[in-house]
C-alpha cells in the first residue's frame, strides 16, 4: 500500500490538473467575450493554482475511497470542483472581513483596487475592487457548478451526489451570514461562535466533502446513510478543530507562514470562539484593554502583544488548545469503525493531523 503523504500528494497533482485544464478553458471562454476580461481570468487562475491544500477535494476523495470505491478520474474533477466554492467563500470572506492579504498577496478586492489606480481609471477605486470581488467570487461559484456537472460522472451518481452538494452550499452561506451577524452584536458568546464555526469552515470543510465522496460511490441509501452518519461522527469535531486552529493561527500564527499580517483577526475584530473565550475570563482591567484595541483598524504592535498577552493570561489559548486535542480524540475514535474501507483508514488518519497540527 502507497504511505499516506505520497497517495495524498498524488491526489492533489490530480487535482491541480484537472483545475489547470478547466481554468485554460474558461480563460479561453473568457477572452472570447472580451479582452477586458484578461485580469479577471488571469487573477482567478492564480488565486486557484498558486497555492492551497485542496483539503476540501482530499476529504472528499478519501470519503469516496472509504466506501470501497476504487479510483476514479470523473471523481477527481468533481471533487476539484470544491475549490472553485472554496474560492468563492474565501474572497466574499476577505471582502466582508476588510482583509490586506491572502496568502501573502493582496486579497481580491484590493488587487483590482490596484489595478483601478495604476490604469487611472475614473470613480471610486475601492469601490471597483469591492465589485470585482463580488463578481469574481460569484463566478467560483457558478465555475464550480460548470465543473462539477461536466466532470463526466454517471448519471445516478450525479443525481445522488446533488443533494448534498446543495445543501454543503446552503450551509456555507448560512454560516457566512451567522459570521457577519454575530460582528453586528454588541455582545461575544462561546455558543454562538462555535455554531458559526461548525457551518462557516467546519462543515464544508471536512463532514459535507466526506458526505460528497460518499454520495458519489454508494448506490444503495441505507448502506449510503449508515456511511455518513460514521462520517458526520468523525468530520464534526474534526471540522470544529480545524476551525479552532484557524481562531489561533489568526492571532499567533507566524505571518511569513500564515499569508496573513500579525494579528489580523484581532485587527479585523473577530468574534471567535478564542476571543469569546478570553473575555468571558477578563478581569476589569483586561476587559478595558481589550475594549481600546480590539478592532481597532489601526491596531499595532503594542496591541496585539497587549491582546495576545491577555489571551494566554486568560487561559481561553489553552483552553482552545485543549478542546482542538479533545475534539481530534472524538475524531479519531469514529475512524476505528468496519464500514469505513481499510484503504481510506491511513489517509484519513494523516488528513486529520493535517488538519489541526498545521500552521497555516
Amino acid at each position: 500500500m502507497i504511505e499516506p503523504q505520497r497517495a495524498l500528494a498524488q491526489v492533489r497533482t490530480s487535482v491541480q490538473s484537472e483545475l489547470t485544464v478547466f481554468l485554460s478553458m474558461q480563460t479561453q471562454f473568457l477572452g472570447e467575450i472580451g479582452s477586458e476580461l484578461a485580469p479577471v481570468a488571469q487573477a482567478m487562475s492564480a488565486y486557484l493554482l498558486d497555492s492551497g491544500k485542496r483539503l476540501r477535494p482530499l476529504f472528499a476523495y478519501a470519503g469516496y475511497l472509504g466506501a470501497g470505491a476504487t479510483e476514479d478520474k470523473a471523481v477527481i474533477k468533481a471533487v476539484a470542483s470544491l475549490e472553485l466554492l472554496q474560492a468563492c467563500a474565501l474572497i466574499h470572506d476577505d471582502l466582508m472581513d476588510g482583509s490586506d492579504t491572502r496568502r501573502g498577496k493582496p486579497a481580491m478586492h484590493r488587487q483590482f483596487e490596484n489595478i483601478h489606480k495604476e490604469e487611472g481609471l475614473s470613480g471610486s477605486a475601492s469601490a471597483y475592487g469591492a465589485s470585482a470581488a463580488i463578481l469574481l467570487g460569484d463566478l467560483a461559484l457558478v465555475w464550480s457548478d460548470q465543473m462539477f456537472h461536466s466532470a463526466g460522472l454517471k448519471q445516478d451518481a450525479l443525481v445522488r451526489s446533488l443533494k448534498v452538494h446543495d445543501e454543503m452550499r446552503v450551509e456555507l452561506m448560512a454560516g457566512q451570514f451567522l459570521d457577519i451577524h454575530e460582528q453586528a452584536l454588541a455582545t461575544s458568546s462561546v455558543a454562538r461562535s462555535l455554531k458559526i464555526a461548525r457551518y462557516k469552515s467546519g462543515k464544508y470543510t471536512i463532514e459535507r466533502p466526506l458526505h460528497f465522496g460518499a454520495s458519489l460511490a454508494i448506490e444503495d441509501r441505507i448502506t449510503r446513510e449508515a456511511l455518513t452518519s460514521i462520517y458526520s461522527e468523525f468530520g464534526l469535531p474534526l471540522g470544529e478543530a480545524f476551525q479552532l486552529r484557524d481562531d489561533v493561527l489568526g492571532v499567533f500564527g507566524d505571518p511569513s507562514t500564515t499569508g496573513k499580517p500579525a494579528g489580523d483577526d484581532l485587527r479585523e475584530g473577530k468574534r471567535t470562539v478564542l476571543m469569546a473565550m478570553t473575555r468571558e475570563r477578563a478581569n476589569s482591567t483586561q476587559e478595558k484593554i481589550i475594549a481600546q484595541y480590539f478592532g481597532a483598524q489601526n491596531l499595532d504592535s503594542v496591541g496585539i502583544e497587549a491582546l495576545q498577552a491577555i489571551i494566554t493570561e486568560t487561559g481561553a489559548r489553552q483552553h482552545v488548545e485543549d478542546l482542538i486535542e479533545k475534539l481530534t480524540l472524538t475524531a479519531q475514535d469514529a475512524l476505528n469503525r468496519d464500514e469505513i474501507d481499510s484503504s481510506a483508514h491511513a489517509l484519513l488518519d494523516e488528513l486529520t493531523s493535517i488538519a489541526v497540527r498545521r500552521s497555516a
